[in-house]
């Protein structure tokens, strides 16, 4: 079993990634969901959490605070 190349979603914006987020959980919600299935959505669902992860840690870094003498530092 190879290595799938990995996902680029870069473009994607982060409301589109917890969408496809909630759609993977409620694949795994449903009770009719194959097993096989379920591994997939899993994977999928982590892909898209570690995406919305990475999007997230990006803004924190770039948002400025107000230092005590007026200026900005870096969050």
């Amino acid at each position: 079993m190879g290595q799938r190349p990995e996902e680029d979603f870069s473009k994607e914006s982060l409301e589109g990634l917890f969408a496809k987020l909630e759609q993977a959980i409620a694949v795994l919600e449903n009770r009719e969901t194959t097993l096989e299935a379920s591994f997939q959505a899993y994977e999928q669902g982590m892909k898209y959490l570690k995406a919305c992860h990475e999007k997230i840690d990006t803004v924190e870094k770039q948002m400025l605070v107000v230092n005590e003498n007026g200026g900005y530092d870096e969050f």
